[in-house]
């Protein structure tokens, strides 16, 4: 039998996570009562149930307090029950912005303020944090790239990969991105936007990605940006990291970033082993856009 906890921030993306593995043949209880679970825990233990694969969803609302949930968990524990805990994170800045997004109230933050509840929350479910198998940050996922990467853990049983890397193009006429770890600055390589076949195009373009690569400088940046970023992914998967995001930016985030963000990306795709990797590029259709107006 399988059994696996799900439980995390609120707004990280539990919902969905039950929902795929609903999906993948799990039976699925969502905010069973804290002290319902060790109840649960009789039918799993008796001879010839026929739930082998079973999710629980665990969090704030599942007790009184969250000392329920640490003696439902100790009861498993002690019925001899084995369970791996699934721990959706994700920034307090991108759980306001769902928030927001969604109209809904924290079930912390009663009338007050949402990021006081995210806060009280923090506190509550450190304990969990701690006793998680899988650490899954959703802050910059797409719900196709949470269901994706659940599925190779719980499905495809593949070996999970607790460090994700955003390799993000951006323009600095735009921002730096808030939640940048490190940024890289490529404005000093020939921007294409000046040859005005290549203007239209983006970094995405052959003849763009041609353009700029062709310079040795360009070259040069990528292998040692590329030497720099393995050197300091294994430090900071023994650190704990759950998050890394790699911010390349040039004056509008089409050209040059774009182009030296999928070549780093390519790089390290090549050689993936301890992480997850994704390519994202901000700024990319911002430029028309701004033109159109």
């Amino acid at each position: 039998m399988r059994c696996i906890v799900v439980t995390g921030m609120s707004g990280a993306g539990k919902s969905t996570a039950l929902k795929m593995l609903e999906d993948a043949g799990y039976f699925c209880v969502d905010n069973l009562p804290a002290l319902l679970v060790p109840k649960l825990g009789e039918l799993l233990v008796v001879p010839g149930t026929e739930l082998n694969k079973i999710a629980l969803g665990m969090d704030i609302r599942s007790g009184q307090g969250i000392e329920d949930l640490k003696q439902s968990l100790d009861a498993l524990d002690q019925m001899g029950i084995k369970y791996e805990v699934l721990f959706l994170e994700a920034s307090d800045e991108t759980l306001v912005k769902r928030y927001k997004e969604t109209r809904r109230s924290h079930p912390l933050a009663a009338s007050g303020r949402v990021d006081d509840g995210i806060r009280r929350e923090r506190e509550q479910m450190a304990f969990l944090k701690k006793r998680a198998d899988y650490l899954v940050d959703t802050s910059r996922m797409l719900t196709r790239e949470l269901r994706a990467e659940l599925h190779k853990i719980f499905v495809e049983n593949q070996a999970f990969k607790n460090l994700y890397i955003t390799v993000l193009s951006f323009g600095f006429k735009y921002g730096i991105p808030g939640d940048a770890d490190l940024v890289f600055d490529v404005r000093f390589l020939p921007n294409p936007y000046y040859i005005e076949e290549l203007r239209p195009k983006s970094g995405n373009d052959p003849e763009v990605r041609d353009y700029v690569m062709a310079n040795d400088t360009a070259r040069q940046f990528l292998e040692k940006l590329t030497d720099m970023i393995r050197f300091l992914i294994p430090n900071y998967v023994s650190e704990g990291k759950t998050q890394l995001v790699i911010a390349i930016g040039c004056t509008g985030g089409k050209h040059r970033s774009v182009t030296l963000a999928n070549a780093l990306y390519g790089e390290l795709a090549k050689e993936e082993k301890d992480y997850g990797i994704r390519i994202e590029h901000r700024d990319i259709g911002k430029d028309a856009v701004t033109k159109g107006r």
